[in-house]
């Protein structure tokens, strides 16, 4: 296996989201924010089957992050954390996800929700999000089971609701 693997755009992500530090950290905080995903024409075929999901996660690439670092302070948190316990995006590959609501699909173009993606950001896959799968009722969440619903939508909107 190669040291560096390399990965095409699939599409870009399109959003009202143009500043980092006003952009919600999750979806869960960007409820009904409209955005869409333009595929590019030769993934179109992909597509196909999508739309009978009412949600879809979205892999990308953390394109304006800035360097790497493996201890960062997560938004809802004053504590330095391993970089593989957050969802930060200065992550040595910077890749990001996001599970978005899937309003319908327009040939290429998927009109999504609670987006909190930057505009223009490039997308690497799209996978359906599946109940069955997806679903863990015994999760535990680590550091984050400590921080409280009312701070957590305060923090994570980022003003915006």
């Amino acid at each position: 296996m190669p040291e560096e693997l390399v990965f095409r755009r699939i599409g870009v992500i399109r959003s009202p989201h143009t500043a980092a530090d006003a952009t919600p950290i999750q979806p869960v905080f960007a409820r009904g924010v409209a955005g869409r995903v333009e595929v590019f024409p030769e993934y179109e075929e992909g597509l196909a089957d999508l739309d009978g999901f009412s949600h879809i996660h979205l892999f990308y690439v953390f394109d304006r992050s800035g360097p790497a670092s493996l201890t960062v302070r997560p938004f809802l948190d004053s504590i330095p954390r391993g970089v593989f316990a957050t969802r930060a995006p200065r992550r040595p590959n910077p890749l990001g996800m996001s599970l978005v609501r899937l309003v319908r699909r327009q040939g290429a173009v998927l009109e999504i929700e609670d987006v909190d993606v930057l505009d223009g950001t490039p997308l690497l896959d799209i996978k359906p999000y599946v109940t069955r799968f997806d679903v863990r009722a015994e999760a535990r969440c680590g550091w984050q089971d400590q921080v409280d619903d009312e701070t957590a939508a305060r923090i994570g909107s980022r003003g915006r609701g």
